[in-house]
């Protein structure tokens, strides 16, 4: 089997050494001053979003609540991989303690269901938005609005809680993983016997991203419905952001899977490719939602112009 290195099962303390990327002499600091000016972007485009989404009474409205869950979950991402990502090229260290692999492993599974759920309840809100705008209060209210972040919270919690239950107790006879950072499939395959049911599950969670596929459905459905031109391109606006976030994870995804059907690839293309779905999004992410959102837009402004301002007022 992949990773078994001896037939008796290891015990704990365990310790996995990732194997990482082959880094060329030289260009471990380069790498790491890219990682970590990734990472300032990420923080600062989706914590700008957060604030401003916070602080503005004004955005307290379900797609911006929304938006704010969704940054969230790019930001739950990007700080599972990218600090560990960082140490690795500053420092070469690929020794990772067994609980914080788990950790790690959780919260990147974590991630990628959580978008999964999250769009799918940005479509819902897109929907009655389109479909039944007269209705849309009395409908979407904040106690619906509400229920339906922490369901979509809720179920991906759930869903990756009984992904990683599977195999608390699974023996392992291996310590290296393959990969740059810690995953289920990476963990298991160092596993002493065969996990049939876990690679199942696996692969049944993958079913989430057709609740995504929906947003395609629910936008066609809508234009279906809308005659008028003018109506048609407001139902269009009003789904935009969504839609092109939605494609951005896609394609990103894509990538990864397709960059495994090539054996003759390198394998630092591969791992590149691989972590390309926690970088892109969270980075692009507040961009995408800045340029679509003239009133998320115009809240930033304001509150830069204020904070200048109230910077110059002091000075004086």
């Amino acid at each position: 089997m992949e990773n078994v290195t001896t037939l008796t099962p290891l015990k704990q303390p365990i310790v996995f050494e990732l194997e990482g990327f082959h880094i060329p002499p030289g260009y471990g600091s380069f790498l790491f001053f890219l990682a970590l000016l990734n990472y300032i972007v990420v923080l600062l485009g989706n914590g700008v979003v957060v604030c401003v989404i916070v602080i503005d009474k004004n955005l307290h409205r379900p797609m911006f609540v929304m938006v704010c869950n969704l940054v969230v979950c790019d930001l739950l991402g990007a700080t599972a991989v990218l600090p560990r990502l960082m140490m690795h090229f500053l420092t070469g260290e690929k020794r990772m303690a067994y609980i914080p692999a788990i950790a790690q492993a959780f919260s990147v599974h974590m991630y990628g269901v959580a978008v999964q759920t999250i769009l799918a309840a940005m479509a819902y809100d897109r929907y009655i938005a389109v479909c039944e705008p007269l209705r849309y209060h009395a409908i979407m209210t904040s106690a619906r609005l509400h229920s339906c972040c922490a369901l979509a919270w809720f179920v991906a919690v759930l869903c990756i809680a009984v992904l990683f239950g599977f195999h608390m107790n699974v023996p392992l006879c291996g310590n290296i993983i393959k990969h740059v950072y810690c995953s289920n499939r990476a963990i298991l395959s160092l596993a002493c016997r065969s996990t049939p049911t876990n690679n199942i599950y696996g692969q049944c969670i993958g079913i989430f991203i057709i609740i995504a596929f929906s947003y395609f459905r629910i936008l066609h459905a809508s234009l279906k419905q809308s005659g008028d031109s003018c109506v048609r391109s407001k139902a269009f606006q009003t789904c935009a952001s969504h839609l092109v976030v939605y494609v951005l994870y896609e394609i990103a995804a894509m990538i990864i899977i397709l960059s495994q059907r090539f054996p003759s690839a390198s394998h630092n293309i591969k791992k590149f490719f691989s972590i390309l779905v926690i970088i892109i999004p969270p980075t692009i992410n507040p961009v995408i939602y800045g340029l679509v959102s003239k009133e998320l837009r115009s809240s930033i402004i304001k509150h830069f112009i204020n904070q200048i301002s109230l910077k110059k007022i002091r000075g004086v």
